[in-house]
């Protein structure tokens, strides 16, 4: 994609030469580490920047799309024909005496935002330590964790604590607005069906809970999480690739079929859990589609349900691999959680 010289001269003015990149592999931005390189790459570190590149890229008409951890997207071997945003302005401002902090979009929710609220004695945002997404990418999905330990009684939801947000509407217009404005519900609010950008966030956090507690609930998460997820540095990863079903659970119908450990290419479904797929050795994206291809065939045929996917598929894709699956046999040192509670 070419950028027309006028909204080129605009871009390089409000992000400078070094900032504005041409033919960037999009792979090393994402969780899953694979990918192919997007035509133009903004790298956005303050939400000034993001509104004001957002903008330009409206106003020129030019195709764009936001990346915060790469952490639900899955990008086409190909690459992407426009403008990568990456937005990383993740500037952070705490109001000791309301017990809120405001976040720009492109903060992290772990360490960034836990780690300040913790040192700081407020709780609120313990519960979702290790998921990876910025603060603009928990608001759109609507971020979720179990309850504190040991009842594990509900899930919780980012929405319990987000005060109001700063965001660039779909028509141009910067400003404040509370949470109802976003319709939260689960893995939903109304950033799925509106062009608006969050620019920044502020949470409404509470000083009832000691330090100590929530340095426990956040051990206790990252063990839950260990049991269940593969660690993503040395088995990349995108999350769970398809939407969950009520009452049954994709990795589960997965899991009867006998998916677990199957391999195409580089991809493999991990025996951790049946609904993750790994980047276990230079996987390149058609490896990927071809094994959900599989999984979702295999699935129907065998069941009944027709799984969906909950990522979303970023840019140009060659044609899913025809190579022949393999079964790749469980580490037999590795437990999986569902092992761990059988045995207890």
């Amino acid at each position: 994609m070419m950028i027309p010289p006028p909204a080129l001269a605009t871009l390089q003015w409000i992000l400078g030469p070094d900032r504005l990149c041409r033919d960037v592999s999009l792979a090393p931005f994402t969780t899953f580490k694979l990918g192919g390189a997007a035509d133009w790459y903004a790298d956005v570190r303050t939400a000034d920047e993001l509104a004001a590149v957002t903008r330009t890229a409206r106003e020129h008409h030019l195709p764009f799309f936001l990346l915060g951890t790469g952490a639900n997207v899955i990008v086409g071997d190909h690459g992407y024909r426009g403008l990568v945003i990456h937005n990383r302005a993740r500037d952070l401002r705490l109001d000791q005496e309301n017990h809120r902090l405001w976040a720009e979009s492109g903060a992290v929710v772990y360490p960034d935002l836990i780690e300040r609220a913790v040192a700081a004695g407020l709780s609120g945002l313990e519960h979702y330590v290790g998921i990876p997404s910025t603060v603009g990418g928990a608001l759109w999905q609507n971020l979720h964790f179990l309850s504190p330990p040991p009842e594990r009684e509900r899930t919780m939801f980012l929405e319990e604590v987000v005060h109001s947000a700063d965001i660039l509407t779909e028509e141009g217009e910067r400003k404040t607005v509370g949470i109802e404005y976003f319709d939260f519900g689960y893995d939903y609010s109304i950033l799925h069906d509106r062009d608006d950008v969050v620019l920044a966030a502020t949470f409404q956090l509470s000083s009832e809970r000691s330090r100590a507690r929530m340095r426990e609930i956040m051990d206790a998460n990252l063990q839950w999480r260990a049991e269940r997820h593969p660690p993503l540095d040395t088995e990349p990863s995108v999350g769970s690739i398809f939407k969950k079903i009520e009452g049954i659970g994709a990795g589960r119908l997965i899991d009867e079929c006998g998916l677990k450990g199957m391999r195409i290419g580089g991809a493999m479904i991990t025996h951790r859990h049946a609904n993750i797929f790994v980047n276990v050795d230079e996987a390149q994206t058609a490896d990927v589609c071809a094994l959900i291809e599989l999984a979702r065939d295999t699935v129907e045929r065998e069941t009944g349900y027709r799984l969906e996917t909950e990522i979303d598929f970023i840019g140009e894709f060659a044609p899913p691999t025809d190579a022949a699956p393999t079964k790749v046999l469980k580490d037999p040192d590795l437990v999986t959680a569902a092992e761990r509670a059988k045995a207890s």
